[in-house]
């Protein structure tokens, strides 16, 4: 069902590109009705339009605030055109049809990334325009609602296809990005109040989200995936692509997992390994060329098509000693001119700058068939003055610092979690396996392949007690020689007698870091 485009309603933050419109508008002799600085924007251009005040007899009151909320307004948009009723209604009031509608909204999210005063931010939340929108499609069967600029090549080709008519599958596919956008809208709104009144987990609870790009597929070939912004200021990711292949779902996975460790480590010291959104290799060292060797050579199998991200800048020599393998990404604090030579020799890697990356504290969420799991971020850190050593030996300042930086390395293992760390580097992982005993085993049997020498006196990291002796017999069978957990078992003092016979170190931290 073809509807002909007489009436056209024009109330738009955003008017760039509006000309094009307005072109076509004239073409086909629609009538345009517009309110304030648009109409001000279409007469500057030349073109006849009516503003809205004088189309309704009724004055702008409330600073603005009372524009296009009118009978005359949403009884145009609202009506059906084949309810006899409706027209009767119509007629009798002397109300035309509207029949195309092109509204953005008062520039809420722009406002709210650069303004802390409420009364502005306030001001800026839309009524009239979202009105007229869920209106418009609500009627989609008479009305056309366009909502973004970048949809009127899309309405320019419908009236010139159809000779100034727009289609019904045109307007329902219009009306679905319609109420996406109001309820993108409506979200932004929620979790502004949300986060103004610290209220974290509401009553009910909205995601907005806006569509960066179609990933060519998702973990799998046969499955379709999208990355969205969830963010007021979603123009685009916080760091930069400077080279390489398009970014694919798992991409964007393992640079998620690297971000989240390498946001725990300390400036300029610190180097992540992802391979299948688990660390195999991380480090902390005050020279970056050692701290990617050593994450390296953490398990340089398992490092072969991962993920490498640095929280420092890339030099000549690093970039030539990460050339040496085989990656699929590579996050740093930037990249000198030389090092950017010689990465991009290899045409496929992925060169991503993340000099402007800032991670927030925000929450995480699971879905499944209709409902979601949110919870906080597991950002607890340990303090070591709390840190209770259960073993007669006790450590020194060093060792602390070792242990703190083993347990931070956990957290982000998928549980059960076990990691073996020497000297600020980890040597062997167990990770996701569902007995802590065998996620014991494989830390072990990881540190003897690729680090055999650096087993004797290291440091074990558990993210969750130990229920039996058997897991920390295993590490102390190997060499580990200082263990910390978070205890909380009731076999504890079995463990820590074990600990205490085998003349090792023990801490208690108290604190559990599943990671599922």
């Amino acid at each position: 069902m073809k509807q002909k485009i007489r009436n056209a309603l024009i109330s738009v933050s955003d008017k760039t590109e509006i000309i094009s419109i307005l072109k076509i508008l004239k073409k086909y002799k629609v009538k345009i009705i517009s309110s304030g600085g648009t109409y001000n924007s279409i007469k500057k251009l030349g073109y006849n339009c009516t503003e809205i005040s004088k189309y309704t007899g009724f004055k702008e009151m409330l600073n603005g605030r009372i524009k296009t909320l009118h009978p005359k307004i949403h009884a145009g948009i609202l009506h059906d055109r084949f309810n006899k009723r409706h027209q009767g209604e119509m007629n009798k009031q002397k109300f035309p049809s509207i029949d195309l509608i092109i509204v953005n909204f008062y520039p809420f999210q722009k406002i709210v990334t650069e303004s802390k005063n409420s009364k502005k931010i306030i001001e800026n939340i839309d009524i009239g325009g979202p009105t007229m929108v869920r209106a418009a499609a609500k009627n989609y069967n008479n009305v056309a609602i366009i909502t973004n600029k970048n949809d009127y090549s899309f309405l320019i080709n419908e009236l010139e296809k159809n000779k100034g008519r727009t289609t019904l599958r045109f307007r329902e596919l219009m009306s679905s990005k319609a109420f996406g956008l109001t309820a993108y809208y409506d979200a932004m709104i929620a979790n502004w109040f949300n986060k103004k009144l610290k209220i974290e987990f509401p009553e009910r609870k909205t995601i907005f989200g806006r569509k960066l790009k179609k990933l060519r597929y998702g973990e799998n070939p046969h499955q379709q995936s999208s990355i969205y912004i969830n963010d007021y200021n979603d123009k685009k990711l916080k760091f930069n692509q400077v080279h390489g292949k398009e970014l694919s779902y798992n991409n964007y996975n393992d640079m998620f997992a690297s971000l989240e460790i390498l946001n725990s480590l300390k400036k300029n010291s610190g180097t992540v390994i992802i391979k299948h959104a688990n660390p195999c290799g991380v480090s902390e060292n005050k020279e970056p060329l050692v701290s990617f060797k050593n994450a390296y050579a953490s398990d340089p199998i398992s490092a072969f098509g991962g993920v490498i991200a640095c929280n420092y800048k890339i030099n000549k020599k690093i970039a030539s000693e990460i050339n040496k393998n085989f990656l699929e990404v590579i996050l740093a604090k930037g990249f000198n001119k030389e090092s950017l030579e010689i990465l991009k020799s290899k045409k496929n890697l992925r060169i991503i700058d993340i000099s402007n990356f800032k991670l927030k504290n925000s929450t995480s969420i699971k879905s499944f068939d209709g409902s979601f799991l949110i919870q906080s971020k597991d950002n607890i850190i340990i303090d070591k003055k709390k840190l209770k050593c259960v073993t007669k030996l006790k450590p020194n300042k060093k060792e602390l610092a070792e242990i703190q930086f083993a347990f931070k390395v956990c957290k982000h293992v998928k549980s059960n979690a076990i990691v073996l760390c020497n000297n600020f580097s980890t040597i062997g992982i167990g990770a996701g396996q569902p007995s802590r005993l065998d996620s014991c085993k494989i830390a072990v049997q990881k540190a003897k392949q690729f680090q055999f020498s650096k087993i004797k006196n290291s440091i074990a990291a558990s993210d969750a007690f130990f229920p039996f002796s058997d897991g920390i017999n295993t590490l102390i069978k190997a060499g580990v020689k200082t263990i910390i957990q978070p205890g909380g078992s009731i076999r504890d003092q079995e463990v820590i007698n074990a600990a205490n016979k085998a003349k090792i170190k023990m801490f208690f931290t108290g604190i559990r870091h599943f990671n599922h």
